[in-house]
């Protein structure tokens, strides 16, 4: 599948760059207003230090006119005070770029259905998703969320960031992109396919209150790598050595980055894509947005992934009479 298969249409292309150009004219015109605040700042900053200056030299000794502590403590601060000046007046608004980075979302994923955007906020779908996809956390934050629907399902996709302890003894779970979506056909149970880590099957399984069994595709590459847990071996295994080693065959060459991890949890199927870059990530305001070098690609990409989560949604439909 090409990139090209997955962009909305022309007229929704279009509707995006005009959007774009858009905004870019108000961030254009923002840097304009912003260029001309360092000088003006800088103007006034230079005749306070210069009368204050001269009032010190009112009670300075004459041979220390200028040069007096207070003078060099006073060219001192206000050095310091010109770099702070500098970086607060001429940087834009950072409300600007969020404003805009939601009008920009809002546009290039306004072709799907039903679509909703947020940041930050818990997304309803995480509370149904299997721990142990993700392994053991107990941090947990979210940055954009969006839901909307696909062909024909409804979906959540959010970007995510599960973590355990803190500080120094800080752990990375997980960080990346969870889609979660309906099932075609809802599975008995709870099935996990998630990376097999060093420690044995059994401690990930202790982990968590419910007892998960590890069953095995029989494939040896895939039984290397992934940890398959349910707590419905009978309906599990015809997927473990049927469909979803197929899915994972797949999305190893479409994420090559870390291997996805699958879960299902009733009617509630789970995609975790780890990445490590922000997936929604818009260039600095002060540079300015370009649909093909930074729209395209994202539409491109979460388009790809509704589309994984089309084929692994339906798992265990075709075992169906």
């Amino acid at each position: 599948m090409a990139a090209a298969d997955f962009l909305p249409h022309d007229a929704a292309v279009a509707g995006i760059k005009d959007v774009i150009s858009r905004l870019e004219a108000e961030r254009a015109a923002a840097q304009r207003r912003t260029r001309w605040l360092p000088f003006v700042a800088g103007f006034w900053l230079i005749v306070g230090v210069v009368a204050l200056s001269l009032v010190f030299n009112v009670y300075a000794d004459p041979a220390e006119q200028w040069f007096s502590p207070l003078h060099v403590f006073l060219y001192v601060g206000a050095f310091v005070l010109a770099y702070a000046v500098y970086y607060w007046t001429s940087r834009l608004d950072p409300s600007l770029r969020q404003s805009q980075r939601l009008a920009i979302l809002s546009a290039a994923f306004g072709f799907l259905p039903e679509v909703r955007i947020g940041r930050g906020s818990k997304p309803s779908s995480f509370a149904r998703m299997p721990r142990e996809v993700a392994g053991d956390f107990d941090g947990e934050s979210f940055d954009d969320v969006i839901a909307g629907r696909y062909e024909d399902f409804g979906f959540e996709l959010y970007e995510a960031r599960l973590t355990k302890g803190s500080g120094k003894s800080l752990d990375v779970a997980f960080k990346g992109v969870v889609v979660a979506f309906e099932l075609v056909v809802p599975f008995p149970g709870v099935l996990v396919a998630t990376r097999k880590l060093e420690r044995q099957t059994g401690f990930l399984r202790g982990l968590f209150a419910r007892s998960l069994e590890p069953v095995e595709s029989g494939v040896a590459g895939l039984d290397a790598s992934y940890a398959f847990l349910t707590d419905n071996p009978q309906a599990a295994q015809p997927l473990v050595t049927g469909q979803l080693p197929k899915a994972l065959d797949w999305l190893a060459e479409a994420w090559p980055e870390e291997p996805a991890r699958v879960a299902l949890n009733g009617k509630d199927g789970f995609l975790l894509l780890p990445l490590r870059k922000n997936f929604f990530e818009l260039p600095p305001a002060t540079e300015p947005i370009d649909y093909t070098l930074h729209v395209e690609p994202m539409i491109a990409d979460l388009s790809a992934m509704l589309a994984t989560a089309s084929l692994v949604r339906k798992i265990g439909a075709d075992a169906q009479p």
